[in-house]
């Protein structure tokens, strides 16, 4: 059973600094707070995705049918490594006390769960084969809209062409300036726009659009924007996602890792490693849309 970061946090409740670092992930990470992960084993797993159904049709009588049968594609995914070490001098731990430790820790744990945002939408295994492809590379076809010819304002049109292109969709990802651009769009009477609100697990403020949760995808770890308007022409893009069992969903095998390895015999400082066994898949169909072409301008209809 495929179970979110939160979910997953609540089940180890009993092993407190796990369940911590677990629920710290999700709390860096709107993408990871709603992303189910199914733990699997060894390193990989093995799936098939429907391609065409087959022909079917009417005959009459004494008549035959012409054979047809369905595509079905085989893919698999891998997981992938993703953490890093993190060293607290004993100085900074005697004068400054033990907290320290636990404050560089939680920095790290934002620091991964924001480069895997990253990666979740821009990543690309050609370019960097340690890590796994993003959304914006495994998105295409009919699956891949355009807002625009080349670039243009956002129309609500094609985002709303986006959303049908995805069965059961319950989130969109854009990036804030994005989010700004449609709450001034649902305030002007000229273009309108469904916009609603509610709370998330922590207690933040989620803007909901057609009453799909729009899921920000904000900065990485070295502070860029993930969705900023860099892409052609200086445009973004919006992505349109199921993100469940099923659908777009995580892999992991083991859980996070955070491991404690004491002082170092080469330098004075405690050494944290932090190692995290994972990856994501697109697993059928109408998961996912990307709406590409959009400027940084005012919403039309």
């Amino acid at each position: 059973m495929a179970l979110t970061l939160l979910e997953s946090a609540k089940l180890n409740s009993g092993d407190v600094y796990k369940a911590g670092v677990t629920a710290k992930f999700a709390e860096s990470s709107e993408v990871l707070r709603l992303l189910p992960f199914q733990g699997i084993q060894g390193n990989s797993v093995k799936y098939n995705i429907e391609e065409t159904l087959p022909g079917i049709g009417f005959r009459g009588v004494n008549g035959s049918y012409t054979e047809s049968t369905g595509i079905i594609n085989p893919q698999t995914e891998s997981l992938h490594i993703i953490g890093g070490d993190l060293d607290v001098d004993k100085f900074l731990l005697k004068t400054m006390g033990t907290e320290q430790r636990t404050i560089q820790e939680g920095m790290k744990i934002k620091a991964i769960a924001l480069a895997w945002t990253r990666e979740f939408i821009k990543g690309d295994s050609e370019t960097d084969p340690t890590t796994f492809d993003g959304l914006q590379k495994r998105i295409t076809g009919d699956a891949l809209i355009a807002n625009h010819a080349s670039a243009g304002p956002l129309s609500l049109a094609k985002l709303d062409e986006a959303i049908d292109a995805v069965d059961g969709a319950n989130a969109l990802l854009m990036s804030k300036a994005m989010r700004r651009r449609l709450t001034v769009a649902a305030r002007t009477t000229a273009v309108g726009g469904n916009i609603t609100y509610t709370m998330d697990e922590f207690g933040r403020q989620v803007t909901m659009y057609n009453d799909l949760p729009i899921v920000i995808v904000d900065k990485d770890n070295v502070n860029a924007e993930i969705l900023g308007f860099t892409e052609a022409s200086s445009t973004t893009s919006i992505y349109v996602v199921n993100f469940g069992e099923g659908y777009v969903q995580g892999l992991e095998n083991g859980g996070m890792e955070v491991t404690d390895l004491g002082e170092l015999d080469t330098k004075p400082v405690f050494r944290t490693r932090i190692e995290w066994y994972n990856g994501f898949g697109v697993f059928a169909p109408r998961s996912a849309a990307r709406l590409k072409n959009i400027t940084d301008a005012t919403v039309i209809a």
